[in-house]
């Protein structure tokens, strides 16, 4: 789903909010609470400030939806706006060439940052974990290489993962793809090798402490 940018008009807004779109400036999050709801209102919320700023993307995955690379691809077709992706990791057309791209609209401006907000992450990780930490490679590495070792006009890409307690559980792994890049067995990480950076960046950040 893609969030449409609102009216702006002068607000009061929670400073939990604007403390969030700044450590999204440098990190991407793993946003986890036990409470639905509380996962919930902070998903959307997020979404809906992040919508403001000028030459945005928000993307939002719905994780209840996704669990396997089909249906991966769907969600991604349909809150990209970069034409057909093919349910396959690599090669050109496929997930990782999708997330590449920037969608355009004739006489808009080029995009400058994109925003995905994975709503219900935790359902493909208890699905599949190793496809879940394909994807976060996926996800932070095509990030990484936009912000580190592209020639073109500099395109931010976060991610924030909001689940359950599930999500902070793998964030404490660090054989994990939230703190380390995959890689084939006896492989340097094609990510790594690519971008410089030596592992991704995310913080762990729990939603009740952000005062929803």
């Amino acid at each position: 789903m893609r969030i449409a940018k609102p009216v702006l008009r002068p607000v009061a807004v929670p400073a939990w909010r604007l403390d969030a779109a700044q450590l999204l400036e440098e990190h991407h999050l793993v946003a986890w609470s036990p409470q639905p709801e509380n996962r919930r209102l902070f998903a959307w919320e997020l979404a809906e400030h992040l919508a403001r700023f000028e030459d945005t993307q928000v993307c939002m995955i719905r994780g209840e939806e996704v669990r396997d690379l089909a249906s991966l691809r769907d969600e991604l077709r349909a809150v990209l706006d970069v034409g057909q992706i093919a349910a396959r990791m690599e090669g050109p057309g496929g997930i990782i060439d999708g997330l590449s791209r920037r969608a355009s609209a004739t006489g808009e401006p080029a995009l400058k940052r994109r925003f995905f907000i994975w709503s219900d992450a935790d359902v493909l990780l208890r699905t599949d974990h190793r496809l879940f930490g394909r994807v976060v490679d996926a996800i932070a590495g095509v990030a990484a290489e936009s912000e580190y070792a592209s020639e073109d006009m500099l395109f931010l890409q976060r991610a924030v993962f909001v689940g359950s307690s599930v999500l902070d559980v793998y964030a404490e792994d660090p054989r994990g793809q939230f703190r380390s890049w995959w890689a084939e067995d006896g492989e340097d990480p094609f990510w790594s090798v690519v971008t410089g950076r030596s592992r991704p960046v995310f913080l762990r950040y729990r939603i009740e402490d952000a005062a929803v």
